[in-house]
């Protein structure tokens, strides 16, 4: 195995397996490692020895920790949209593929697992939770929006669960990724490596899963599940904020945490997200990754991403200064601007 490589697909036994193998950087996903992922899923989807995808992680920390946000900024900064919009594009088609691959895609989870990595999971068929597994959707953060896949998946979470996932930005755990269905199976982190060999083999998959799964407590988050669904539920950004100040004003310190985190990210990236789980519910998953394309091709020329990524990534100084600076100021007509069609630069799917 080449050690040098950052995602190395190979065959064994039976099943296609995948290693992003990017440790140091949290497996980030550059625009290599999405076109050697599609060149495989390509290769093995007619290959009959392939009866199976397998996504493992050589790192202990993470599954992959997002896209390469870093190399993103600078190419925007030095007027080279045209590159983030390739990579981009070729990354949602990627999401794409997976959703709509004929065989059965399993990942196994365990670490961190955000934006461009759940973009590589979240819509195969198999979801394998370890005990270290923390998802989370958090780029409201850097002036950025839920984007791989996230307008369709996160509406469709029970609870308005996926609305407050994208608004918030907040990590969750393994048992309440189960209970929402992000998850599919548990497994304990010391018996990945055996599950991972296991799935190599000829047996039936479900038959492989039932000997490693493993029920857990439920999550923290069960509790807060009325709260979550009262106020992420609201028809707008501004009305979910009044709804969590008025729940905390009645006892919820959790609903007032929520608020407060609501605060601190870009109003404009919330803005966004609030809107895409409004339209997410009643698209189908092609529709949502173009929607997604027109969203980040105007994103790619504005403010907050840059500056976000700068105040979090670049300086560290954790105190961005977003155009606008607060939800009341966000226009409704400049969000629509960003759901707009491209006309002959729509993302282009094969479906």
């Amino acid at each position: 195995m080449a050690q040098d490589q950052d995602i190395i697909c190979e065959i064994r036994g039976a099943a296609g397996v995948v290693i992003l193998n990017r440790p140091k950087a949290l497996n980030a996903l550059s625009l290599g490692m999405v076109r050697e992922l599609a060149r495989a899923l390509d290769a093995w989807e007619n290959d009959p020895q392939v009866t199976r995808v397998v996504v493992i992680s050589t790192s202990e920390k993470a599954f992959s920790a997002g896209g390469d946000i870093r190399w993103l900024h600078d190419c925007g900064k030095a007027g080279r949209q045209d590159e983030m919009l390739a990579f981009w594009g070729e990354e949602y088609i990627l999401n794409h593929r997976i959703k709509t691959y004929p065989k059965p895609y399993v990942a196994l989870i365990d670490g961190i697992v955000m934006g461009g990595g759940v973009g590589i999971s979240l819509h195969g068929s198999h979801r394998i939770a370890g005990d270290r597994y923390l998802f989370a959707m958090p780029e409201v953060g850097i002036g950025f929006f839920p984007d791989v896949g996230a307008t369709y998946a996160l509406p469709r979470l029970p609870g308005a669960f996926g609305h407050f996932l994208a608004l918030t930005g907040e990590r969750i755990g393994a048992a309440d990724a189960l209970s929402v269905g992000l998850a599919t199976h548990s497994v304990a982190s010391d018996r990945m490596a055996e599950l991972a060999d296991a799935l190599t083999s000829r047996a039936a998959l479900d038959d492989i899963l039932a000997g490693f799964t493993i029920a857990r407590p439920p999550g923290p988050l069960q509790a807060e599940a009325a709260t979550i669904a009262d106020a992420f539920a609201a028809a707008s950004p501004l009305e979910v904020v009044a709804r969590l100040k008025a729940l905390a004003t009645g006892g919820s310190a959790f609903a007032g945490k929520l608020a407060q985190t609501i605060a601190a990210k870009s109003p404009t990236s919330v803005a966004i997200a609030h809107e895409q789980m409004r339209r997410g519910k009643d698209l189908d998953f092609a529709e949502a990754m173009r929607t997604e394309f027109r969203i980040v091709s105007r994103i790619a020329h504005g403010h907050d991403f840059y500056e976000g990524v700068r105040a979090v990534v670049i300086d560290k100084d954790q105190a961005p200064h977003w155009r606008p600076d607060t939800l009341e100021a966000v226009e409704p007509a400049a969000i629509a601007a960003y759901f707009a069609p491209l006309g002959a630069a729509e993302l282009k799917l094969e479906v």
